[in-house]
């Protein structure tokens, strides 16, 4: 049998003269300090409870607005503080960001503006229920003489985009078509068998692809190359836009009629890789984040939310009093801010981040947000922190409607549990959240082979 005895040097405690003295342990490392976790505790509450005090994330409308609904927003890809925007009444307006002024107006169509879209040398795309696609150069503030080149189609157009490097675009109307610029008429027809299309958008990274959403309730994958269509997946409800993210070439998300967005991979679009809730109505845009970490929605319940990509619930929501259906939303450049155009008419500007602000930041400010922001990373799953995080006022309308969707859901999940108990074992699966919005996949190879 061994005996270990502790013992220690008693040159590390007695003095080594009578006239020192007596030496005490120290710890030095402030993490195996006995209290160092609950004071970072405290300052990780504290940090919560100030973010929420300081949080202001309306920034202000774009000077006075349209006359009628903003239905499209664009941004310029190339320079951070130019957008437009196209109203109902067929107005186009250019504004700089910087200072939230107006540019330039300009009437483009008759009717409303369906779709804007930035070439390559920073002039405007513009399309509307008109039949025309419209050049603009936007350099140029003297619009008198018209459009720089107008483009004839046969129907109304809904939608419209352009290719990241090369001076083509595609838009949608009964058909998806892909235009060169110094061409008059569509050089290829990429339609597969909807009778409307609502919307198109180019890959921004596998710059040959194209998605687009019909009236049929499907999203249909094209391939310039081929000038055909690849895929198309068909859901329970319609699909009103669709958004690729920047940064994973193969997937995109898709702002669906049943209050949910959906994050699919094209590879794969049996199933949804996410499913983001807590809208109480259709969602009628999406936008990724110029990073891809991040996705902000705009919404028929007149709200605006964003999302983390790999969480499925918002972490923040945006509403004002005056603000009434949102119809497009559009992060800028630099992932800082976010633009919306609702249906009264006005295009506000919000922070990405409800409590950041812009100012130059010493380096001890920014050490200090740097720690706050990794201890509220820490602590973030504590109770009191979460739930001083997560919570937000919300309107009483959109309150009353999601305590009514909760008990709606309940309801039919206890009426499917009852059905199952009382039914064969085996005969009613359960149904796959992130599945059961789908009902069917085609793939256009595969019936060419066949």
């Amino acid at each position: 049998m061994k005996v270990k005895t502790l013992s220690r040097s008693s040159d590390v405690y007695l003095p080594a003269r009578n006239c020192e003295v007596s030496r005490l342990p120290r710890n030095l490392d402030p993490e195996l300090h006995p209290f160092e976790r609950a004071r970072e505790y405290t300052r990780a509450l504290n940090a919560t409870k100030l973010e929420r005090v300081f949080a202001a994330p309306f920034v202000g409308q774009l000077g006075n607005g349209h006359i009628d609904g903003v239905y499209c927003i664009a941004k310029h890809t190339r320079r951070l503080n130019s957008a437009a925007s196209g109203s109902g009444d067929g107005v186009i307006k250019y504004w700089d960001l910087s200072s939230r002024e107006e540019v330039e107006s300009f009437t483009a169509h008759r009717g409303i503006v369906k779709g804007l879209a930035v070439t390559l040398d920073g002039n405007l795309l513009s399309c509307g229920m008109d039949n025309t696609v419209k050049l603009w150069d936007v350099m140029n503030t003297d619009h008198s003489g018209g459009p720089s080149k107008t483009f004839l189609g046969s129907s109304g157009f809904t939608g419209i985009d352009h290719h990241r490097s090369n001076p083509v675009f595609v838009t949608s109307s009964n058909a998806v078509q892909l235009w060169d610029e110094n061409r008059s008429k569509p050089t290829a027809d990429l339609s597969w068998g909807a009778d409307n299309v609502n919307t198109v958008k180019f890959n921004q990274t596998e710059q040959s692809i194209v998605a687009s959403t019909g009236s049929d309730r499907s999203i249909v994958i094209h391939d310039i190359r081929s000038k055909a269509p690849v895929q198309k997946l068909v859901t329970l409800m319609r699909t009103n836009a669709v958004c690729w993210n920047p940064i994973e070439a193969f997937n995109f998300a898709a702002a669906n009629e049943d209050h949910n967005v959906y994050l699919y991979d094209m590879r794969n679009l049996t199933r949804s890789l996410n499913v983001y809730k807590d809208h109480v109505s259709a969602v009628m845009d999406v936008d990724f984040s110029p990073t891809g970490q991040e996705l902000v929605t705009g919404s028929y319940d007149k709200t605006l939310r964003i999302y983390r990509v790999n969480e499925g619930h918002s972490r923040d929501i945006y509403h004002t009093k005056r603000m009434q259906r949102i119809f497009c939303v559009r992060f800028t450049m630099d992932t800082k801010y976010i633009m919306s155009g609702s249906d009264e008419g006005n295009v506000r500007l919000w922070r990405a981040d409800a409590a950041s602000r812009s100012n130059v930041k010493s380096a001890r400010e920014r050490s200090k947000l740097e720690y706050d922001a990794a201890l509220k990373e820490r602590y973030k799953n504590m109770p009191e922190i979460r739930r001083i995080s997560r919570h937000r006022h919300l309107p009483k309308p959109i309150k009353t409607a999601s305590e009514t969707k909760r008990i709606e859901l309940a309801s039919i999940k206890r009426k499917e549990d009852n059905m199952r108990r009382r039914s064969k074992k085996g005969t009613m699966p359960y149904a796959k959240e992130r599945e059961k919005q789908i009902i069917g996949v085609a793939i256009r190879e595969a019936e060419n082979k066949g």
